[in-house]
């Protein structure tokens, strides 16, 4: 199956061609029904830009449903039994597209919160600001449990910390915004890529395909893209496939979070840093780096001196990062090849040649060796 590509047309009947049982991940940010029927101005009279596009009307709440029940229908179709499938919407219209995904046999892993840190305020006063919007992540249903979380790797980009089900992140605005040739917004629904960032890294692996039936000007590509995983987008309207195709051509940079593995949870063997000190595999005067930039010197002993602290591995990343405490091994990069690897890499290489893991030939990773990873 092709990827990476962008298809013009209608998701209902492009859904309908693609193979049952071959897609990893699907993100859907479906019209909402906005159901605006007056202009919205600002105190100061200004007109305000919401959402009157001829793609988010329909002439009643049985012809939405129709709608959503059809392409629903069709992408849990197409999902792998291990696959999974996002859903955004609005208090406009995701307590219906909840129902409808309950009654097609999907199951609700999570709703997550987006609590949007730069809301448009209501200009009327007569509600209050709408901050959120909801995104529900289900699987295909009740018996299907080999859906993937990267629990380890949210854990990590969230500083250590268990990420909840509550993400703020701004609305997009500045540069991100894809603008047309007048200077205005292209789409008026773009998502920020953050958001996208962290549905796609949650929930995937490198190399996986991210179908996304509502392309737009391809914020689910873009992260995709970046972060070294396959994508489809299906786009109805040619203007936003373009600007979508242009957008995506143009990446030649990855997010750092792209290389980033799931742990399994076998524990390693217990080894004291200084034991790569008396393997060689680091040197006494190196510099090991921290990815926020800060570096440490290591000492003949195995502890490390940052300014005018000396400490083990730990307790100095502890330090830098002023929390109770930190996993050096994870924390802790050193230079090989203008490029950071993991200090962990390293004690990986060591149990290997001792066979103390997966086994492998008896060679060691000296400081002018590259890393294979």
């Amino acid at each position: 199956m092709q990827t990476n590509i962008i298809i013009t047309g209608d998701c209902i009947e492009e859904l309908k061609k693609f193979p049952g049982g071959s897609i990893d991940l699907i993100f859907a940010d479906p019209p909402y029904n906005m159901q605006l029927k007056n202009p919205l101005y600002r105190p100061d009279s200004t007109k305000v830009n919401g959402v009157n596009d001829e793609w988010d009307k329909f002439a009643s709440f049985s012809e939405y449903d129709e709608f959503c029940a059809a392409w629903l229908k069709e992408c849990r179709r197409i999902l792998k039994d291990s696959g999974a499938i996002w859903v955004i919407g609005s208090y406009h219209n995701i307590f219906r597209i909840g129902n409808i995904m309950l009654n097609l046999g999907f199951w609700i892993l999570n709703d997550i919160t987006w609590h949007k840190t730069n809301p448009m305020p209501n200009f009327l006063g007569k509600r209050f600001t709408n901050a959120t919007e909801t995104l529900l992540w289900c699987s295909k249903g009740e018996q299907y449990k080999k859906y993937t979380f990267n629990h380890k790797i949210m854990k990590k980009y969230n500083g250590d910390k268990q990420m909840t089900s509550v993400w703020r992140i701004g609305l997009c605005t500045g540069d991100e915004r894809i603008r047309g040739e007048d200077g205005k917004k292209a789409h008026s629904t773009q998502k920020p890529e953050e958001l996208l960032k962290r549905v796609i890294l949650s929930t995937t692996k490198p190399g996986d395909i991210v179908l996304d039936p509502f392309f737009g000007t391809g914020t689910t590509g873009a992260a995709a893209k970046k972060l070294k995983r396959n994508f489809i987008g299906i786009e109805k309207e040619p203007e936003y496939a373009a600007l979508a195709k242009n957008r995506i051509d143009g990446i030649t940079a990855f997010f750092p979070e792209s290389c980033w593995e799931e742990e399994n949870g076998e524990k390693k063997a217990k080894v004291p840093f200084e034991t790569l000190l008396k393997e060689q595999l680091i040197m006494a005067g190196e510099l090991l780096y921290a990815r926020s930039g800060a570096a440490a010197v290591v000492l003949p002993d195995g502890r490390l001196e940052y300014k005018d602290h000396a400490g083990s591995i730990h307790r100095i990343g502890a330090l830098i990062q002023q929390t109770p405490s930190c996993n050096g091994w994870k924390f802790w990069c050193v230079m090989r090849d203008g490029k950071l690897a993991p200090i962990d890499d390293l004690r990986s290489e060591y149990l290997k040649t001792r066979n103390l893991a997966a086994g492998g030939a008896d060679k060691k990773c000296r400081p002018s060796d590259p890393l294979s990873r």
